[in-house]
């Protein structure tokens, strides 16, 4: 039989209701052991450094114990790196929009700090295990969770793709590992300011939160297992239900109906026998009390041919009962048998089932991002089409150009002025040494003609 334990699974997201001390001291000392789930929002630059401080260990340089699994050692650089990669192009084309220089961004890292109604950044804490769960590990064991939890990144850009990771760094050095997920939530083709900006209540509903744990606790248990090749399986969730299975899915299913069915049969029979046993018992009970004594010995009793008949057929019926009952204990051995067999195949194909949801979650994403690559190749040939026919459109006229230079040359009276033209279009890199080259020796070639011309007429003067 497969033992199957049961892991705790848990994705906060921080919020901005969870500023209070009383919160934060509840939340330390949450189940898990961690001092790492008071889960505020990153508000502000502020916010963001005191995160970057607690979560690569910078107040006590505790690093060993910890492991970056996306970003670098600066999480505050990190955010500002990102904000340019993501926003600066969308906040260029805003500004090209104003005519006033007050209502310009400068820079937005900056802007979303300052602004009270916008978060800078989100904070996600993902647990796979509680505190009794890890207590039983060694360090060995524990530190293995890191290929999980970097799937757990790779799932939630995936499974999210409107939040933009920043920084990924799992926490060793507390009773239960588990991971930090800090990145920025965006909206796009907005019609007021930027058209991309961010956008944590688009991105974070109640509604897209539940769905986002559903799938990201389904992958975190597949890659668990995956890893370190075990079959567990998923604590109930508060909320919701699993569906049943029914009996008839159990893979060794009719073999034990079967049992059952002859079992049934034996203890059927056995009632029977017990109902006519206690009929006897009050018959033979009532003869014994009645039994006349021995005139020569008042210790014996006289018994009767046909009532010591009756005895012997109540003792044999009693030995059949015996006989009966044993098999009446190998059918309560069945039927515990039934029921942890039942037990045991509706959690491996609970496991199973998640593991299904996982690999079909992944195939999903796979599908998703490879139609968004496609879609991305298409526009890319559109663009690069479009350049091909620009790039010869111009070069058509550039080559227009280069002759025209050229053929400039053969005139005396404007050769100096186009040379020195192309002399400045070639030190500035517009063309190239070759080019140079044709159209120097056609100016060297018109400098020599009249050069001759002017010789010539000097030998005519003379």
């Amino acid at each position: 039989m497969i033992i199957i334990e049961k892991l705790a699974y848990s994705l906060h997201l921080g919020s901005d209701k969870n500023k209070k001390n009383n919160v934060r001291n509840s939340a330390k000392k949450n189940s898990s052991g961690t001092t790492s789930m008071s889960n505020n929002a990153i508000q502000n630059a502020k916010g963001l450094s005191k995160v970057d401080n607690h979560n690569y260990r910078k107040y006590d340089n505790n690093i060993e114990n910890i492991v970056i699994v996306k970003g670098t050692t600066s999480l505050v650089e990190d955010v500002k790196k990102l904000y340019k990669e993501e926003f600066e192009e969308s906040r260029l084309e805003y500004n090209a929009k104003q005519t006033r220089e007050n209502r310009k961004i400068q820079d937005y890292f900056n802007n979303i700090s300052n602004n009270e109604k916008n978060d800078l950044a989100c904070e996600i804490i993902i647990e796979l295990g509680d505190k009794e769960y890890w207590d039983t590990k060694d360090e060995k064991f524990k530190k293995r969770m890191t290929s999980v939890y970097q799937k757990q990144v790779e799932d939630l850009e995936n499974q999210l793709p409107n939040f933009k990771v920043a920084s990924a760094i799992i926490h060793y050095d507390e009773t239960s590992p588990h991971l930090h997920i800090v990145g920025v939530p965006i909206k796009y083709k907005n019609k007021n300011g930027m058209a991309k900006q961010v956008g944590k209540s688009d991105v974070f509903t109640k509604e897209s939160l539940t769905r986002l744990q559903d799938k990201m606790r389904i992958l975190c248990i597949e890659s668990f297992n995956n890893e370190y090749k075990l079959n567990n399986g998923l604590k109930k969730k508060l909320k919701g239900r699993n569906r049943d299975y029914h009996v008839s899915e159990m893979s060794n299913y009719q073999a034990m109906k079967e049992e059952l069915n002859r079992n049934k049969d034996k203890l059927d029979k056995a009632n029977i026998k017990s109902l006519e046993l206690d009929n006897n018992s009050r018959d033979i009970k009532y003869k014994i009390d009645n039994l006349k004594q021995s005139k020569l010995n008042k210790e014996n009793y006289i018994l009767s041919s046909s009532d010591k008949d009756k005895l012997i057929s109540y003792i044999e019926k009693v030995d059949n009962t015996n006989k009966e009952y044993f098999n009446i204990q190998s059918l309560s051995v069945a039927l515990e048998n039934v029921d942890t067999e039942l037990i045991n195949n509706k959690e491996q194909i609970k496991v199973l089932t998640e593991n299904n949801k996982a690999l079909t979650l992944r195939n999903e994403s796979l599908t998703k991002n490879i139609k968004k690559k496609d879609n991305e190749i298409e526009s890319l040939k559109e663009k690069n089409n479009d350049l091909k026919s620009k790039l010869s459109y111009w070069k058509n006229k550039f080559m227009k150009l280069v002759k025209f230079i050229k053929e400039k040359m053969f005139s005396s009276k404007d050769c100096d002025k186009y040379y020195d033209v192309s002399v400045d279009l070639y030190e500035h890199g517009i063309i190239e040494d070759n080019t140079i080259r044709e159209i120097k020796d056609n100016y060297d070639w018109n400098k020599e003609q009249d050069r001759k011309k002017s010789k010539n007429k000097d030998d005519f003067g003379l």
